[in-house]
C-alpha cells in the first residue's frame, strides 16, 4: 500500500488506508485508442515493448517500459514512463495476460511479479503470463517523492509533544496544531519537488495507463487479479473500459462510493475486528502477555491499551537504531498482525519483549516491515504515492474540525487505531483543489461478470466494502471467505481459489453471494 509521511505529527496507520472514488469516463461511441480520449492525436498503442532481463527478482522474469501521457487531456504533451515486469506462463496452451497488482496506493506491481509462485496457483501460471507494473509515481514508474526518508521517520513517529497516554481522539491545541504544520509540510513538499506530477496521480489515470499496457500486451480483452487498492483500479478499469473487461477479480475491495474521510474512519471497524480475533486467539494461548485463558477479549484489549499509554509517556528501547518506539510506532507494530494470522506469533513476542523487558525492537521492526523501510528509496516513494492518490481520487473536508469530529468518531469504533486512521488524511485537506476528481459512481455497465472478493474478519478493507462495491458494479458477483487476514484469494482457503481459478481461466461464474468457510 503506498508512501510515509515525513515530520513528527501524523500517526499514520494509512499503510492500510485506501483510496476512495475517482472520476471516471463512461465509454464513448465508437472506437476509441487504448487508455485515451478520442479526441487524442497520439496513439500510444503503437510503442513496441522492448522485453530484456530484470536486474533483480525472479529468475525467468522479463521487464520493459513503455510510456504514457502525464496528462490526459493532452496527451501531446509530457510523457511519463511506466516499469513493467512479467514472467511467462509455464505451459504451452496460453489464454493471455494477467495482469496483478497488490494494492496501496504506492504498492509495486513491478516487484509483485517475483511473488508469482504464491500470488497466482500453479494452474493459472500455467495458462498466463503474470504481469505486473507500477503505477504513475509509483517504485520505477516517474516516482513521486516529496521527503525524504528521515522525514518520514518523523512523521510516522507521531507527534512531537504527546500529552497524557498519546490518546489522539482528542488533541490539544499544541497537538493540533503540530498536525496542520506536518500535513501542510508534505503537500508543499510534494509542490516543490513534483508539481505537474502531483496533479495527476489519480486511480482514474492509472486505469487508463492499464489500458495502453493491455493494448501493447496484445490482449483483447483484460484479465485482472487486483488486490486492497488495487481492486478501485479494477473497478475504475471495469466503468471506463466495460468492453474491454474479460475477467477481473477484486479482492479485499475499496468501497469507491466513500470520500476519503469517511473512508478512513470507516476502515476503523476493519481494524476493531480484526484486532479482536489476535486478541481472542492469543487469549487462548498459556503464554499470551494480553492475559490468560479465561479472560474476555475486553480485558485483553484492555491490557493492550494500557501498554501503548504506557509507551506514549515512556518509549521502549530499540537495538536496530536511535528511533525511540514510541506509541506511534509500537501501535503500528500491532497493526501489522492484522494484516495475516502468519504474523500473530511474531507481535506476540514483541508484545512480551515489550511489556516484560521495555524492548520494543520486534515491534519496530515489524512497523518497518509494514511500511517496507528496508529500501529507503522506496519508503520515501510509497507513503509520497500512498497520500497522493488518496488525496486526488476523492474530495476531502477543507475545514479541520471535520478532522478532530472524525478521529473522536473513529475512536468510538476502534480506540486503538481509529484516530490515528482519521489523522492519517489531513494532508487531503491541503491538496490541490484543481487534482482532486470530483465524487462519482462507477457501475461498470455493459462489462461481463466481475468477481469481488471478500473476507469476514478483513482489518484493511472491511467486508462491508466488499459488499458495497458488488452492490455498486452491476455485473458483479461476491465470493465470501470466513476467515482473518487481509484478502482471500491464496490465503489458505481451497474453496476460494478453486472458484477464483476456475473464473479466471475458464470464465466460470459461481452463484452470487457463494461462501466458503
Amino acid at each position: 500500500m503506498g508512501e510515509r509521511l515525513r515530520r513528527p505529527r501524523v500517526i499514520l496507520l494509512a499503510a492500510a488506508v485506501l483510496a476512495a472514488t475517482a472520476c471516471t469516463a463512461g465509454p464513448e461511441e465508437g472506437p476509441r485508442e487504448a487508455g485515451l480520449p478520442p479526441t487524442s492525436g497520439e496513439d500510444f498503442t503503437a510503442q513496441e515493448l522492448d522485453w530484456g532481463e530484470c536486474d533483480e527478482g525472479l529468475p525467468g522474469a522479463e521487464c520493459t517500459i513503455y510510456e504514457v501521457p502525464l496528462d490526459y487531456d493532452d496527451p501531446d504533451g509530457e510523457r511519463i514512463e511506466i516499469a513493467v515486469k512479467r514472467f511467462p506462463a509455464k505451459g504451452d496452451d496460453v489464454i493471455g495476460s494477467l495482469l496483478v497488482n497488490p494494492g496501496g496506493p504506492g504498492g509495486s506491481g513491478y516487484d509483485f511479479v517475483d511473488h508469482a509462485p504464491y500470488v497466482v496457483s500453479d494452474a493459472v501460471r500455467d495458462r498466463f503470463d503474470v504481469v505486473g507494473f507500477d503505477p504513475r509515481g509509483v517504485g520505477r514508474s516517474s516516482p513521486l517523492v516529496c521527503l525524504d526518508a528521515e522525514g518520514i521517520d518523523d512523521l510516522i513517529g507521531g507527534v512531537d509533544e504527546v500529552e497524557g497516554d498519546g490518546d489522539m481522539s482528542e488533541v490539544t491545541e499544541a497537538e493540533l496544531a503540530e498536525l496542520v504544520e506536518d500535513s501542510r509540510g508534505f503537500v508543499e513538499a510534494c509542490q516543490a519537488n513534483a508539481p505537474a506530477l502531483m496533479m495527476h496521480m489519480g486511480t482514474a489515470d492509472v486505469a487508463r495507463d492499464m489500458d495502453v499496457l493491455r493494448a501493447l500486451l496484445g490482449d483483447e480483452r483484460l484479465t485482472y487479479l487486483g488486490a486492497s487498492y488495487g481492486t478501485h483500479i479494477g473497478a475504475q478499469y471495469a466503468d471506463q473500459f466495460p468492453e474491454r473487461v474479460r475477467a477481473l477479480v477484486l479482492d479485499g475491495a475499496v468501497d469507491p462510493g466513500q470520500e476519503q474521510l469517511d473512508l478512513s474512519v470507516a476502515q476503523a471497524t476493519g481494524f476493531e475486528t480484526a484486532l479482536r480475533s489476535f486478541v481472542e486467539d492469543c487469549l487462548g494461548l498459556s503464554d499470551c502477555p494480553l492475559g490468560a485463558p479465561g479472560d474476555s477479549v475486553d480485558d485483553g484489549v484492555e491490557v493492550l491499551r494500557g501498554f501503548l499509554a504506557d509507551t506514549a509517556e515512556e518509549p521502549l528501547s530499540n537495538d536496530m537504531d536511535d528511533r525511540e518506539v514510541n506509541r506511534a510506532r509500537a501501535e503500528l507494530g500491532v497493526l501489522a498482525a492484522l494484516y495475516s494470522e502468519n504474523w500473530w506469533p511474531r507481535v506476540r513476542e514483541g508484545l512480551t519483549a515489550g511489556m516484560e523487558d521495555g524492548d520494543g525492537t520486534v515491534l519496530m521492526g515489524l512497523a518497518d516491515d509494514l511500511y517496507g523501510r528496508e529500501d529507503l528509496a522506496a519508503y520515501e516513494n510509497s507513503t509520497a504515492a500512498l497520500i497522493a492518490v488518496n488525496c486526488s481520487d476523492s474530495p476531502s473536508p477543507r475545514d479541520v474540525e471535520a478532522y478532530v469530529e472524525a478521529a473522536a468518531e473513529a475512536g468510538e469504533e476502534s480506540p486503538i487505531f481509529g484516530p490515528a486512521l482519521a489523522w492519517g488524511a489531513l494532508p487531503c485537506a491541503y491538496w490541490p483543489e484543481e487534482a482532486v476528481a470530483p465524487a462519482a459512481e462507477l457501475d461498470a455497465v455493459g462489462a461481463d461478470p466481475i468477481m469481488v472478493v471478500g473476507t469476514t474478519r478483513d482489518s484493511a478493507t472491511p467486508y462491508a466494502w466488499s459488499e458495497a462495491l458488488t452492490e455498486q458494479l452491476e455485473p458483479a458477483f461476491l465470493v465470501t471467505r470466513d476467515g482473518d487476514g487481509h484478502t482471500g484469494y491464496r490465503m489458505g482457503d481451497r474453496c476460494v481459489d478453486e472458484i477464483v481459478d476456475a473464473y479466471l481461466i475458464d470464465l466460470v461464474v459461481p452463484e452470487d453471494g457463494m461462501a466458503c468457510a
